[in-house]
């Protein structure tokens, strides 16, 4: 009896739906019967029945057909659902649900989640790259350095890391100024560099070349123990 039952189990099979489904539905303007509406319609689809009633439907529900005619109705409305026209193999014209607008629209409910979770992140990171520049230069920037701040994320569509690494290289230069900062994002610009890490990098690669030009040039004055720094705006 308990083997039977388990085969039974087994033959009621799975249904597969994306998670973002899941986590999507509310921003889609479905609720919540109409979410179980449809999880039901892919089961009864993957079993075969592509045309399943009101009544079909409601046999699985808490709510009576009538109800779950309404909401098949909204969803067709919203677009959500479609039902189309099709022909069996012996010929036959038959009609079924058709849920690829439903997953077009989730791809497009997916994609601006993720664009408006982006633009929330580079908002923060704006306001942070703010903070960062007015606590290195211990003060409130001018309105000219506000617009060159704003200037190179919007215009020169530098990332905020990399304008942070510019700002950590010009403080270790000892040269905390715009005109110095801009400069070195030309440069890293022009040299393709576009992460930190190709920032670090190349600003190693030209100290170890500035260090060994020293020590050839054996100039006593120099310390060769000092690492020197690039000095952008000689380039």
């Amino acid at each position: 009896m308990a083997k039977n039952t388990m085969i039974k189990w087994l033959q009621e099979g799975n249904i597969t739906i994306p998670g973002v489904l899941l986590s999507q539905y509310k921003e889609m303007n479905l609720n919540e019967q109409e979410l179980m509406l449809i999880l039901h319609m892919i089961s009864f689809i993957e079993k075969g029945n592509e045309f399943p009633t009101p009544v079909d439907l409601s046999e699985r529900m808490t709510i009576p057909v009538s109800e779950c005619t309404d909401y098949l109705r909204k969803l067709i409305q919203k677009g959500y659902i479609e039902i189309k026209e099709v022909y069996r193999e012996d010929g036959i014209r038959c009609e079924k649900y058709c849920l690829d607008s439903l997953w077009d629209k989730l791809v497009d409910q997916f994609l601006l989640s993720k664009k408006k979770e982006e633009a929330v992140k580079n908002r923060q990171n704006e306001t942070e790259l703010y903070s960062i520049f007015e606590s290195e230069f211990g003060r409130p920037l001018s309105p000219f350095e506000c617009e060159t701040l704003a200037l190179w994320m919007d215009d020169d569509h530098h990332e905020p890391q990399i304008i942070k690494a510019a700002l950590r290289e010009a403080v270790m230069s000892g040269k905390l100024n715009f005109r110095y900062i801009d400069r070195i994002l030309f440069e890293w610009k022009k040299n393709g560099i576009k992460t930190v890490e190709q920032a670090m990098n190349h600003g190693k690669k030209f100290r170890q070349n500035q260090t060994q030009r020293r020590k050839e040039a054996s100039q006593p004055e120099i310390s060769t123990d000092k690492v020197p720094f690039y000095n952008w705006l000689e380039q």
